[in-house]
């Protein structure tokens, strides 16, 4: 792929480099986003095979299967490579043609492809012969000198497993089992379910735990949440409110020092109110005897509002 950028513009090949990278990053956790950096590639350098070939790889993950196979074929004409012949195959599977599948798995192509690729291919044939309803064929399909080898590749698992699932399908679940605790011997990365598989094979129930403790996490920070809201509530509380003491369920605590002075000022200021005044009736009017600043200011014929603005 970097020889294909080097016919490329230096800050060009940069770009389609970057979005190639993410490509590859992005292809198995998240196929949407990885087919979006795939389509810039695709209209900067639409014209290089590795960027035709991962925006089909990228088309296939989200299952644009019609995209996929143009994508597939142009990246052929432009390298002349039948490596890409197993999984347009399976984009005619995916198309809902089948019988093209097994066509393209009898042509010579499939002769030039490495080992990998014709175990690929008899997947795929496999696969073809099962969408037909065709399951013995399917079995026979995969039955091979590379299914019964001992020796662990790079496909074992897979191929194993595909076995081990046909013959489920064909209620032959005892070989089934046998096939599925294979396929577990070869399955180092843990790329397929075949422990599931043999499990409930075996009536065994797993109970997903980690389900449950998201569950209590989750429960516990929204009691978190609950907690702080209330000891905010609280804390306000606290200096706005009070219980009254004629309250039967009256709980006596302590007060901030502000109200404190607040409630002493209070009662020096009712204190003095207290003491007798012999000027109390001097002034003991009533609302009628008070003259307000307008009626003073309309009885000598001011605007009351032009003496405000004045002042």
């Amino acid at each position: 792929m970097r020889q294909e950028l080097l016919s490329l513009p230096k800050g060009l090949a940069e770009e389609v480099s970057k979005n190639l990278v993410m490509v590859a990053r992005l292809i198995d956790e998240d196929p949407e986003r990885a087919y979006a950096y795939s389509r810039i590639a695709l209209r900067l350098a639409s014209r290089v095979a590795a960027v035709r070939e991962a925006a089909g790889f990228a088309a296939y993950a989200t299952q644009k299967y019609s995209e996929a196979l143009a994508e597939f074929r142009a990246a052929k004409r432009m390298t002349g490579s039948v490596e890409l012949w197993p999984v347009m195959a399976d984009c005619e599977r995916g198309l809902g043609r089948p019988e093209r599948a097994l066509a393209m798995a009898g042509e010579p192509e499939v002769q030039k492809l490495d080992k990998a690729g014709q175990v690929e291919m008899r997947l795929v044939a496999a696969g073809a012969r099962r969408d037909q309803g065709q399951l013995e064929a399917a079995i026979v399909t995969l039955q091979s000198p590379e299914l019964a080898s001992s020796t662990v590749q790079p496909w074992t698992a897979r191929l194993r497993y595909a076995y081990a699932d046909a013959l489920l399908a064909a209620d032959r679940e005892d070989e089934a089992r046998e096939w599925f605790a294979k396929t577990l011997e070869a399955d180092k990365d843990g790329a397929t379910d075949a422990s599931d598989r043999l499990a409930e094979l075996d009536g065994v129930e797993f109970v997903d735990a980690s389900a449950e403790d998201v569950d209590v996490d989750v429960d516990d920070d929204e009691d978190d949440d609950d907690d702080a809201e209330v000891a905010a509530a609280e804390r306000a509380s606290d200096v706005a409110e009070y219980y009254d003491e004629d309250d039967d369920e009256y709980e006596p605590q302590e007060r901030p020092a502000a109200a404190v002075r607040a409630d002493d000022e209070a009662d020096a200021d009712a204190e003095a109110d207290d003491e007798p005044d012999d000027r109390d009736d001097e002034f003991d009017v009533t609302d009628e005897d008070v003259a307000t600043d307008e009626d003073v200011a309309t009885d000598e014929g001011d605007e009351p509002d032009a003496d405000r603005d004045k002042a």
